[in-house]
């Protein structure tokens, strides 16, 4: 089974993108944006202190009657993270998101952020287990 540590290094993304907490909302969107991700870690001190996902900005900011440009980060991001160790499988990563319903997990080495995992992220794994798995079969079946 692949663990966390496997689909960050598959992924080819040597760096992770985080924002102070002090960030507007604003520039914590153009951000990810930019970098066409759904979450963006928020870190203080090189020390994981958040996340501010799309869903933060659609509920917090947008619902609430509050502006992008005049928000702090800090003030609607989701302080109460859940993150997974590098030896964690994809399956325990997707039960972890799904029973919380999450869409990023934040992958840490101690208090060393790896990377973040996303749903698509896991999703792209399971399939690849399994036309690995559906291969292996095949070759048995017609071997």
């Amino acid at each position: 089974m692949t663990t966390a540590r496997q689909m960050l290094a598959a992924k080819n993304k040597h760096e992770t993108i985080a924002v102070s907490p002090n960030a507007t909302v604003y520039q914590a969107l153009q951000m990810m944006a930019d970098a066409n991700i759904g979450a963006i870690l928020v870190m203080e001190n090189n020390k994981l202190v958040g996340i501010f996902s799309e869903r933060d900005y659609a509920r917090k900011v947008v619902l609430m009657g509050k502006t992008s440009s005049n928000t702090p980060v800090a003030e609607i991001m989701t302080h109460k993270l859940l993150c997974v160790p590098p030896d964690a499988t994809t399956n325990q990563c997707m039960g972890l998101m799904t029973e919380k319903r999450i869409r990023h997990l934040p992958v840490l080495d101690g208090d060393t952020v790896l990377g973040v995992l996303s749903i698509g992220d896991l999703v792209h794994e399971k399939m690849a287990e399994q036309e690995f798995t559906i291969e292996q079969l095949e070759q048995y079946i017609y071997s």
